[in-house]
């Protein structure tokens, strides 16, 4: 068995991402010699305890990050800022600090500015999920032939780099680094603005009047079932998303809203041509998501 990438490792928040995590460190065995596990909502760190994820289960995150020398922020990214208040104090030198949000600007903007010296900042973005939540949710194989996206401040010490970049090789996944911006540009279109269509769905169909409604979720075909999938996912994770990574999501939407008008118009004066030729490049992009075995 290879060595663990880490001594003792922190991971503060079990939802599905957390608790996927730690199965995959319990399963493999060279995560971490001693894995911790925080999390302070209610009942979670005794469900943890039950379910044997971590070596050791804390709530108060001041305890659980004391002597780890790696430590991962897994809770709604609009926590972060108050996380790190929390814990930076109590991060010990040479420590690497990352996460699995999916905004990444507002993570330097929130971790950055309260970094302790010595202790060496990596964000991350592991592009995998499911619509559950909670510390039951998670399996080892979540993050298997997933990408990962690594967003390294200016300057992040090359060695803190290719330890978080391991730990997600190891859970299987593929490794992609850019800067910041770029990230919460390319998860707006990817995954951002699918969840603001979904929510937006399925509120205008919770709208319709009782009876409408009724027979919309009796005779719900198969593209309004994924969207309803999408639109079951966690409301703190999505608030926090849409809140943090505002400007990016907002400039995807207006994009989208213009050819969504402009589909409309075709649909309207019976421009077959245009409605055959979006057909067809949404065709183009399903192909090229099963080529990549990303579907």
């Amino acid at each position: 068995m290879a060595e663990p990438v880490f001594n003792r490792l922190c991971l503060i928040g079990l939802g599905l991402i957390g608790s996927s995590i730690a199965r995959l460190a319990r399963e493999r065995g060279d995560i971490a010699h001693t894995l911790v596990a925080c999390d302070t909502g209610v009942g979670v760190a005794a469900r943890v305890k039950q379910l044997g994820l971590a070596d050791v289960v804390e709530v108060e995150a001041t305890r659980a990050v004391e002597g780890c020398d790696g430590v991962l922020l897994c809770t709604p990214v609009g926590t972060f800022g108050r996380v790190m208040a929390q814990i930076a104090p109590h991060l010990a030198p040479g420590a690497v600090l990352s996460d699995v949000g999916s905004t990444k600007g507002s993570v330097l903007r929130d971790l950055l500015p309260r970094l302790p010296e010595g202790v060496h900042l990596v964000p991350g973005h592991p592009m995998a999920g499911t619509e559950h939540s909670g510390p039951d949710a998670g399996f080892a194989t979540l993050f298997q032939g997933r990408y990962t996206i690594l967003t390294p401040p200016e300057g992040a010490d090359p060695a803190a780099v290719e330890k978080i970049a391991e730990l997600w090789r190891r859970a299987g996944a593929m490794i992609e680094t850019m800067d910041a911006a770029t990230h919460d540009k390319v998860v707006a279109i990817v995954s951002h603005l699918p969840h603001l269509i979904a929510f937006t769905i399925c509120s205008t169909a919770d709208d319709l009047a009782q009876e409408t409604r009724e027979q919309v979720l009796k005779f719900a075909a198969s593209g309004f079932r994924d969207f309803t999938r999408i639109a079951a996912s966690d409301v703190d994770m999505w608030r926090d998303v849409f809140l943090n990574n505002r400007e990016a999501l907002l400039e995807m939407l207006a994009r989208f809203s213009e050819d969504a008008h402009a589909l409309g118009r075709a649909v309207r004066w019976g421009q077959a041509e245009f409605i055959e030729d979006r057909i067809r490049r949404g065709r183009k992009i399903r192909h090229g998501l099963i080529e990549r075995k990303q579907a």
